[in-house]
């Protein structure tokens, strides 16, 4: 009776999966920096090595370290030291925001909500960098090679060709060609009088 109650023990217990270890790009920050809200602050040079320790990243929320590494990448990028919405630092925010969806989607793949969060910054950011690139192509390439972002354009639009799309377009070009005939002789007239001035 013994070995069948450990059987049965046995297929009750919780399966524990393995957590894969998946590299983060917060990985980089120094767990010594200090905090955003206190990296400014003068007191913090003379405090106590335990009070620097609660308001360094060590003991930071993932939220915490987001934002110190939004600043970082913002800092690559910003014109001026009070730039603060260009279209480079909304791409630079938008990449850490996106580098960390990524992370958390490949930990819970099944998270619909954020992947449509994901896929909505990835669209912006892709508007953002195409306008960039139309305008300012000196300032999207270091942009893209500071935030070690790759550009690819989007496809260019081809419709595909119906029976029905064809007969359409083809009744279309008809109409217009024997409305530019009936509008000929007007048209030639007003030439001719614009000549005579």
């Amino acid at each position: 009776c013994s070995s069948v109650l450990q059987t049965a023990r046995g297929y009750a217990k919780p399966v524990r999966r393995k957590r894969k270890d998946i590299p983060s790009h917060l990985d980089d920050l120094p767990p010594t920096m200090l905090k955003k809200d206190y990296a400014n602050v003068p007191i913090v040079a003379s405090v106590d090595d335990v009070v620097k320790r609660l308001l360094s990243l060590e003991m930071a929320s993932q939220r915490e370290k987001v934002k110190v590494k939004t600043q970082q990448l913002v800092e690559k990028v910003r014109r001026s030291p009070n730039d603060s919405g260009s279209f480079e630092v909304q791409v630079a925010i938008l990449t850490a925001r996106i580098r960390t969806l990524e992370e958390h989607l490949q930990r819970h793949p099944k998270d619909k909500s954020n992947r449509r969060q994901m896929l909505m910054a990835v669209d912006r950011r892709r508007k953002l960098l195409s306008y960039l690139r139309r305008v300012r192509y000196s300032t999207f390439e270091n942009t893209c090679k500071q935030l070690d972002i790759q550009y690819s354009p989007p496809l260019a639009y081809r419709r595909r060709v119906t029976k029905r799309w064809a007969v359409k377009k083809a009744f279309c070009i008809k109409v217009f060609q024997e409305k530019q005939k009936l509008l000929a002789p007007e048209r030639l007239k007003q030439r001719r009088e614009w000549r005579a001035r």
